[in-house]
C-alpha cells in the first residue's frame, strides 16, 4: 500500500515550495506559441447539446453557498438539472474578445478540470457515460449503458455511490496548467477542482438533489472506465447527484475505447513529481478505498491552540440584512479581482463570508484546514492577525497591527493582498493528516481549502464585494502566523475587498 508511504507527499510538498530565492531561480517562461488549447475535444463524436436556457432556482447564493448539504431523499435530476450542475460550475459565463470567462476560479485562466458523468436513464438523458464540454455546452457519449456498477465498485461500495443515479468525475489535465506552473499543478488540481466543486454543491443545494463528494476510489478502474492516458489526465474526485432506492447494477465490461482527441498543444514538457505523488496516493483495490474512508470521515479537527489574548465573536448579517441575489446570479457576474481599492468592508460582511463558507462539506474526509487572516480594512476590526476558530465562531486576536506590506509579500510579492480588506490564509497540520490518511491527505488538504476558497468566492460577490486566489511563499507564512500555526504548512491564500475599476452591477 504505497498510499501508507507519506514520505512520498512530503518530497513532493518539499519540492514544490514558493521561497524567495526558488521563484527568482527559476527562469521558466511562457512559450505562447505552444499555449494549451483549453478544451479537450473529441472530433469524431457527435454533441449531445444541452438546453441553454432553463429557469432559475430563485434560491439565494449565500443560502445555497452555506448548505452542507441535502437530506438523503429520492431525488433524480433530469437534464436540466444537469444542464445546470455543469454550465454553473464549468461553463462558459461570458466572452470579452477571445478570452472566455468560465463559471468557477481557476488558476491562470488555464481550466485544466474536465467533467465526465456516469448516469442511469434519466429524464431526458440515456444511461451512459459522458464527457461535458464545456466550449460548446453539449455532452459527447463515451460509453452506451449504466456504468454506475463500475463506479459503485471502485468507491468500495460506497452506500451513496451505490444509490447516486448520476455522478460527475473529475478530472485533472497535467499539461494544461502546467505550461504556466510546472510541478506545483498537483496543488492546483485541489484548488482548481475545489472551486469548480464549490459550485456543484451550491448548485445541487439551489435544485434540491443530495450531493457527496467522494475521494475515496480505486484510481485505476475509474481511469481504466474514461479511457485515459494517465501520463497526461487523471481522475481526481467522484460526485455523487441524487438518490434513489435502487442499487447500482453490476459492473459491466469496460473495454479499451481508443478515442481520437485533439492536442492540447504541439509539444508538452513532462514534469514527474505530479505523476510520482498521483500514483503513491493512488489507493489499489476496493477494500484500501473503504478503509481509506472509514478513516477519513472519522478524522476530527484538532484541537485549537489556545490563545493569549481576547476573542471576537463574528456577527454575520441578519436573515433579513442578507443579500437576495440568486446562485445563479452571482456566478454569472463573478470574476477574479485583478486590483483591490484598499477600502474597508464591514465586520458583518467579512462575519457573513466566514460563516456562510465553513458549514461544512458533504465529503468522506473530515475537515483538514484551519483559516488565518490578515485584516488590512474591516470597519469595526482592528488592523492585525486573526485565527478563525470555526467551531466556535469567534476570531481569535493573535497581534495588532498594520500588516499590509507583509501580506503583499506573503503573497509572493503580489500587491493583491496588501490592498484587500482581509487575506485569508488557509493551513493544515499536514503530519496529522498524512499520518492518519496517508498520501491521500495531501489531495484532500488542497481540495478542501479550494472548496472553501471558492465558498469565499461566491459569498463575497454575492455581497458585491471581489475576491481572488493568491499564491504564496510556504514557510514564510507559517512563520509568520507562529507560534499559533507552528508545525502546519500553507495550503491556500484567498483574498477579499472592493475591486478596483470593474464593475459588479
Amino acid at each position: 500500500m504505497r498510499n501508507q508511504n507519506i514520505k512520498d507527499a512530503w518530497v513532493y510538498h518539499d519540492e514544490t515550495k514558493h521561497s524567495p530565492e526558488s521563484v527568482r531561480r527559476n527562469v521558466h517562461f511562457l512559450d505562447w506559441a505552444n499555449r494549451p488549447l483549453l478544451f479537450k475535444i473529441y472530433p469524431d463524436l457527435e454533441p449531445i447539446p444541452l438546453p441553454r436556457d432553463t429557469p432559475q432556482t430563485g434560491v439565494a447564493a449565500l443560502s445555497s453557498v452555506a448548505s452542507s448539504g441535502i437530506p438523503a431523499k429520492e431525488a433524480k435530476p433530469d437534464l436540466e438539472d444537469l444542464t445546470k450542475l455543469l454550465f454553473f460550475s464549468a461553463g462558459v459565463t461570458r466572452r470579452r474578445g477571445e478570452f472566455l470567462f468560465r463559471a468557477a476560479a481557476c488558476t491562470g485562466a488555464l481550466y485544466e478540470i474536465e467533467l465526465y458523468l456516469a448516469c442511469a436513464d434519466l429524464p431526458g438523458l440515456a444511461a451512459g457515460l459522458y464527457h461535458f464540454n464545456s466550449g460548446d455546452l453539449s455532452l459527447r457519449r463515451l460509453r452506451e449503458g449504466d456504468f454506475r456498477g463500475v463506479v459503485a465498485s471502485a468507491s468500495g461500495h460506497d452506500d451513496v455511490i451505490e444509490h447516486a443515479p448520476a455522478i460527475i468525475v473529475s478530472t485533472g489535465v497535467y499539461w494544461r496548467n502546467a505550461w504556466k506552473y510546472q510541478a506545483r499543478t498537483y496543488r492546483h488540481f485541489g484548488w482548481d477542482n475545489g472551486t469548480l466543486t464549490a459550485n456543484e454543491l451550491a448548485m445541487a443545494a439551489a435544485l434540491g438533489l443530495p450531493a457527496k463528494l467522494v475521494c475515496g476510489f480505486v484510481d485505476d478502474e475509474i481511469n481504466r472506465l474514461l479511457d485515459l492516458d494517465t501520463k497526461r489526465e487523471v481522475a481526481l474526485t467522484l460526485l455523487a447527484i441524487g438518490r434513489t432506492e435502487t442499487q447500482a447494477p453490476d459492473p459491466l465490461p469496460i473495454p479499451p475505447l481508443g478515442l481520437d482527441t485533439i492536442p492540447y498543444s504541439e509539444s508538452q514538457v513532462d514534469y514527474p513529481a505530479m505523476r510520482a505523488l498521483h500514483e503513491a496516493s493512488s489507493l489499489a483495490g476496493p477494500e484500501e478505498a473503504a478503509a481509506w474512508r472509514e478513516a477519513a470521515a472519522s478524522i476530527k479537527p484538532a484541537a485549537a491552540p489556545v490563545t493569549i489574548g481576547e476573542f471576537i465573536p463574528i456577527e454575520p448579517l441578519s436573515d433579513a440584512d442578507m443579500p437576495t441575489d440568486t446562485i445563479e446570479e452571482v456566478i454569472l457576474r463573478r470574476g477574479s479581482a485583478r486590483r483591490f481599492t484598499g477600502d474597508p468592508i464591514t465586520f458583518s460582511e467579512l462575519s457573513t463570508i466566514l460563516d456562510r463558507s465553513t458549514r461544512g462539506i458533504p465529503a468522506d474526509f473530515g475537515s483538514l484546514n484551519e483559516l488565518y487572516l490578515i485584516v488590512n480594512a474591516v470597519d469595526g476590526l482592528l488592523q492585525g492577525v486573526y485565527f478563525y476558530n470555526s467551531r466556535e465562531r469567534r476570531l481569535d486576536i493573535l497581534r495588532f497591527g498594520d500588516f499590509r506590506v507583509r501580506a503583499a509579500y506573503l503573497a509572493l510579492e503580489q500587491q493583491l493582498a496588501g490592498d484587500a480588506a482581509v487575506a485569508i490564509f488557509f493551513l493544515a497540520d499536514l503530519e496529522r493528516s498524512l499520518s492518519a490518511l496517508g498520501n491521500r491527505a495531501y489531495r484532500a488538504a488542497q481540495l478542501e481549502a479550494g472548496i472553501i476558497g471558492g465558498k469565499v468566492y461566491l459569498s463575497s460577490y454575492a455581497m458585491r464585494l471581489g475576491a481572488t486566489g493568491l499564491t504564496f511563499y510556504d514557510d514564510e507564512v507559517v512563520s509568520f502566523f507562529s507560534p499559533h500555526a507552528e508545525g502546519k504548512s500553507a495550503i491556500f491564500l484567498t483574498a477579499v475587498g472592493h475591486p478596483a475599476k470593474r464593475s459588479l452591477t
